[in-house]
C-alpha cells in the first residue's frame, strides 16, 4: 500500500486512540512521530508491547509548549491529536473537599456555574492542548518536499454522553472546533479535519461488545425507517430542542444527546484510526466535522446511510 503523507505526528500515540492511528498509520507506509507527557512507547493493559511499537519514534514533549516538539513540525505532513479526557474531577475533588455536596451533584449533572467553567482538566486537555499545537503547526514552515496542504486532524467527539459526562466534555470538544477553522481561515496551506467518534470500543482492551452491538442495531434501525415514521430518536431529540430547555446557552438538553446515542453507530478504534488515516489523503480532500458513517466510507466499510455529524445527526 503506497503511503498517502509521508510522516505523521501523532499527539498522544501511546493512548487508546493515539495507539490506533499510529498502527494504521505504518501499515500505509507512513514514518511516525508520537509525543506524549511521558514519552513512553505505547503497551497493552496487560503490559504487553506489539511489534509495531519499534517502528514509532517515541518523544517526551508538552502540548501546551511549542519548543518541546518545534523541530517536529517541518518535517510531517500531518498532525494528528488525540489526547483528552472524558472525566474532569478536578473541580469535582474540590466541590467534596469543601464538602459542597449540592455543588457535587450539579457538577455529575452537568450543571457547571459559568465562573467556573474556565477551570479544570477538560479545558486543558480537550481543547488549549488542541488549539496550542495547530498554532504551532500552521507557523511551522514545512520542508522542501512537502507540497500538499498539510492536515491537521482533531479527534472531536458526538454529543452522546450526557447527562453521564459533565457538558464541559462535548463544549471544549466543540469551543477547540471552532477556534482551530479560525486559525485555518488565515493558513490555506492547511486544512481542518474534525472527527467525531461516537462510542469507541475494541474486543481486547475496551469489550463492550454487547452495548456496541445494542446501539449499532439501533442505528442501523433508525436509518432503515422512513423519515414521516416517528422514532424513539426524533421524539427524543424533539422534546429535548423544542420542550426542555436548553443544558447551556450553547448546548441542547441532554435529551439530544440521548438521541444521538440510539441514532449514530459504535465505532471499533481500529476502523477509527484507518478513517483518520484516510482523511490525511490530499486526493480526498476531507475538511471540517466528519461523522461516523462518513468515517466508514472513507474506509470502504459502508457505502450506506446518510453522512451523520453532531450537525445533523
Amino acid at each position: 500500500m503506497s503511503a498517502i503523507a509521508q510522516k505523521i505526528l501523532v499527539v498522544g500515540g501511546n493512548g487508546f486512540v493515539g495507539s490506533a492511528v499510529c498502527k494504521a498509520a505504518l501499515a500505509r507506509g507512513m514514518g511516525v512521530t508520537s509525543i506524549s507527557s511521558s514519552g513512553t512507547p505505547y503497551h497493552t493493559p496487560k503490559g504487553h508491547t506489539p511489534d509495531w511499537v519499534e517502528k514509532v519514534e517515541w518523544r517526551k514533549a508538552d502540548a501546551m509548549n511549542p519548543d518541546t516538539y518545534a523541530d517536529i513540525l517541518p518535517g510531517v505532513n500531518a498532525v494528528v491529536h488525540t489526547i483528552g479526557t472524558l472525566l474532569d474531577n478536578t473541580r469535582r475533588n474540590t466541590l467534596f473537599h469543601d464538602k459542597d455536596y449540592v455543588g457535587l451533584l450539579k457538577s455529575i449533572m452537568g450543571i457547571t456555574p459559568v465562573e467556573a467553567r474556565h477551570l479544570g482538566g477538560y479545558n486543558k486537555l480537550n481543547r488549549d492542548t488542541a488549539i496550542r499545537m495547530c498554532e504551532a503547526f500552521t507557523a511551522s514552515k514545512h520542508s522542501q518536499g512537502i507540497t500538499d496542504v498539510r492536515p491537521f486532524v482533531y479527534v472531536s467527539a458526538e454529543d452522546f454522553h450526557r447527562p453521564a459526562i459533565s457538558v464541559r466534555y462535548i463544549e471544549t470538544k466543540l469551543e477547540a472546533e471552532r477556534k482551530i477553522d479560525e486559525i485555518m481561515k488565515d493558513h490555506p496551506q492547511y486544512r481542518a479535519v474534525h472527527v467525531r467518534p461516537s462510542m469507541i470500543y475494541d474486543p481486547e482492551t475496551r469489550p463492550m461488545t454487547i452495548p456496541a452491538n445494542l446501539f449499532t442495531f439501533s442505528a442501523w434501525v433508525h436509518a432503515a425507517m422512513p423519515s414521516f415514521v416517528p422514532m424513539p430518536a426524533s421524539v427524543i431529540r424533539w422534546l429535548g430542542t423544542s420542550v426542555f430547555p436548553k443544558a447551556t446557552e450553547q448546548t441542547p438538553s441532554a435529551l439530544v444527546s440521548i438521541a444521538t446515542l440510539l441514532s449514530v453507530p459504535p465505532i471499533q478504534v481500529d476502523h477509527l484510526g484507518e478513517a483518520i488515516c484516510a482523511s490525511l489523503d490530499p486526493a480526498k480532500n476531507v475538511r471540517g466535522p466528519v461523522g461516523v458513517r462518513a468515517m466508514r466510507e472513507l474506509i470502504g466499510w459502508s457505502k450506506g446511510g446518510p453522512n451523520i455529524t453532531s450537525s445533523d445527526s
